[in-house]
């Protein structure tokens, strides 16, 4: 009689765990959208000497701070940046090798302003082409890539337009591949464009390797590269990127740097001299590096909720990894709170939300990150149930 009041009650509380239950459902505010930057910057408040500036945090593209950045001026050879960014796509993808030979076109050899002085019919490396471009900002060797990649700089320059949208360069549209500008007319960019686009490239690490160079040399040590970057030498911190000057343009550049996991790009357009430009990113980027910090948080897997319905007793959820920049004096005072459900009910499908991580500082929220079930959760069937039950049984 015993027996058949456990067999019975165990009958009782399986059918029970096969009902469907709620679990907590958390706020309609989907806090783990990409938060607006609320750091409080007035626009232009630094009075930089130059036309247009913004300075973006590399890693999560955080604006720190904007002049005038969303105008339309012409890049000179910081156009270059677009150009390197579409090498270095052809060489992750394997159709372009730093090792291939590339024949120069007469088109190339006859490129003015920056240049290695190339010749119709030599031959040069992709890499000392490449460096010959992100060094000494060579326009013949722009074209002799762009040339080799896509056949015509042409089509080159198609393609260099559909990056561009891609990346939501809303007041950018290129004419070439070198930033001469002397018969362009319309080939223009902006300080936030460049920014998006640099950062773009510094996600190729290959391309730090050339830019934080000084001089280097190519055709067998018989010809000299010095960077056209003075901030690789001069700047703590300078990982590159590209700079320009021409008449319309004035003096412009894209610098690039990093210090204690903090990366930053500040574009300056415009300034008056290169002098003036250098000062102007300089001033900048300390700025940057004095006021804010990156905050990280390594992904990782949480505690266990309680599954019913299911053979499984309980499974763990996985959460992403999450950064987000913040003032310097809020970094340590940075805390995170872990929310997770009571219970989760089968079936359930991969990816399931079981909660979140919150991070605040104070009582400021500054993101958060779900915890989400890594594998598909099967609802048990009764039958299934009632044979575990039996064959138990058998062993009471």
């Amino acid at each position: 009689m015993k027996k058949f009041f456990y067999k019975l009650t165990a009958i009782i509380i399986a059918v029970i765990l096969l009902l469907p239950i709620g679990f907590e459902v958390f706020g309609e505010e989907n806090d783990s959208k990409p938060q607006e930057n609320t750091l409080g910057v007035p626009e232009g408040s630094l009075n930089l000497n130059c036309k247009s500036a913004i300075l973006m945090e590399a890693t999560t593209g955080t604006v720190l701070y904007a002049q005038n950045a969303d105008e339309a001026l012409p890049p000179a050879s910081v156009t270059k940046v677009m150009t390197l960014l579409l090498v270095m796509e052809a060489i992750d993808a394997g159709t372009v090798r730093l090792d291939d030979t590339i024949s120069i076109s007469a088109n190339a050899a006859s490129m003015g302003g920056s240049q290695v002085f190339l010749k119709e019919g030599e031959e040069m490396s992709v890499e000392d082409l490449l460096k010959s471009v992100v060094i000494a900002s060579a326009n013949d060797a722009a074209v002799a890539l762009a040339e080799h990649i896509s056949g015509s700089v042409e089509t080159f320059v198609a393609k260099m337009n559909a990056k561009a949208a891609e990346l939501d360069m809303t007041s950018t549209k290129f004419e070439n591949v070198t930033g001469l500008d002397d018969t362009a007319e319309h080939h223009l960019t902006s300080a936030r464009d460049i920014a998006l686009m640099s950062r773009a490239l510094v996600a190729h690490p290959l391309v730090l390797q050339y830019s934080s160079i000084w001089m280097d040399t190519i055709r067998d040590g018989a010809f000299g590269l010095t960077n056209t970057n003075r901030l690789v030498r001069f700047y703590k911190g300078c990982t590159g990127l590209k700079t320009g000057s021409t008449s319309k343009a004035g003096f412009c550049i894209s610098a690039t740097a990093e210090r204690d996991g903090l990366s930053l790009v500040c574009v300056i357009m415009g300034a008056e001299s290169r002098d003036i430009r250098n000062a102007a990113a300089t001033a900048l980027l300390d700025w940057g590096f004095a006021n804010f910090a990156l905050f990280k948080e390594e992904a990782g897997v949480s505690e266990a909720v309680c599954v019913k319905g299911s053979a499984k007793r309980e499974i763990s959820g996985t959460y992403p990894a999450f950064s987000c920049v913040v003032r310097r004096e809020e970094l340590s005072k940075i805390e995170k709170k872990v929310t997770l459900v009571e219970s989760i009910t089968a079936p359930t499908p991969a990816g399931e939300k079981i909660g979140e991580i919150g991070f605040c500082c104070g009582e400021k929220k500054i993101g958060c990150v779900d915890i989400c079930t890594d594998s598909e959760i099967e609802r048990i069937d009764f039958f299934e149930i009632l044979w575990h039950i039996f064959a138990k049984s058998l062993l009471i």
